[in-house]
């Protein structure tokens, strides 16, 4: 899994540009449009939250645990609605702008969680933090359906019978190349180098293979009660997402500035980058080398 220093790296290092730019409790995953791609951003994103606490039958009063709870925009959501939540990072940077926020969040592996750390849960989410829960090197030794049993054991621990769970993440699709192929040194339109900038991105992270992978790996602690593909929306949301990056801002742009040290001896935050013009992971959307899931599971 990605560790402290990896998700760090990924999320800690661009807190600030991501705040002043989506917002203080930044919602840095994939929107729920439906199709209606007039909806401002943050509307979309509401549905989502909506979609959520309706699947997992959250009502007032409601204990939810957060896992990979970013900047915090679910749990804004969990307190709108009277529920109690609780949220789990390894990111320094979003901790603390959760604590700022008034949020009951610890640094926490979202996998080694169980009832003696908090108590159990009425309900448990997860949005967007599976993609980090397997790295390149459990794929690499063959522990990729071990890793996401164990998290379904952990999370049916945390849970009562009949208890559920959403779970929002990005999988490989059809068009996904081998793990030996990826080369940022490929041509700049090719998949090859495509998907290098997103392991650049990303470190220490390895996405599920499909929606199978995590459906057979619940079993036999959970089972799927709902699930549809967020694609088209996670595109959309990027489209947005890149405006409002680049969009003027002083304050902003000292914060791009501060980075300029790391851009000078950092060949990765130089890599990075380029994901800013290119945008690799809308990329790879539209080229169906990935897909985005939904996900509802119940504890059997």
């Amino acid at each position: 899994m990605a560790g402290n220093k990896e998700i760090d790296f990924s999320y800690t290092t661009m807190d600030q540009i991501w705040r002043k730019s989506v917002g203080e409790m930044a919602d840095f995953t994939g929107a729920k449009y439906n199709g209606d791609f007039s909806l401002p951003l943050e509307e979309a994103q509401r549905k989502k939250h909506e979609f959520i606490v309706e699947n997992l039958n959250i009502r007032a009063g409601s204990k939810v645990l957060d896992m990979g709870c970013g900047w915090g925009p679910f749990l804004n959501y969990l307190r709108q609605v009277g529920a109690k939540g609780i949220g789990l990072t390894l990111s320094k940077g979003q901790h603390a702008a959760c604590v700022r926020q008034g949020f009951e969040v610890y640094i926490q592996d979202c996998r080694t969680v169980t009832p003696s750390d908090y108590g159990t849960f009425d309900a448990v989410a997860s949005v967007g933090a599976f993609e980090h829960f397997c790295s390149i090197e459990d794929y690499k030794a063959g522990r990729q359906d071990e890793v996401y049993r164990n998290f379904f054991k952990t999370v049916s621990d945390l849970l009562p019978a009949g208890g559920r769970c959403f779970i929002q993440t990005m999988v490989f699709s059809e068009g996904m190349i081998p793990l030996e192929n990826i080369d940022i040194n490929a041509p700049k339109e090719s998949n090859e180098y495509l998907m290098a900038l997103v392991v650049n991105e990303f470190p220490g992270s390895w996405l599920p293979y499909g929606k199978e992978q995590i459906i057979r790996s619940a079993q036999p602690y959970m089972r799927l009660v709902n699930h549809h593909s967020g694609r088209l929306d996670y595109i959309e949301t990027i489209k947005v997402w890149r405006r409002r990056l680049w969009s003027f801002g002083w304050n902003k742009y000292l914060a791009y500035l501060s980075l300029a040290p790391q851009l000078l001896y950092d060949p990765r935050m130089r890599n990075r980058f380029m994901n800013l013009r290119i945008a690799p992971i809308r990329v790879a959307f539209e080229r169906e080398i990935w897909d985005h899931y939904r996900l509802v599971f119940e504890k059997v």
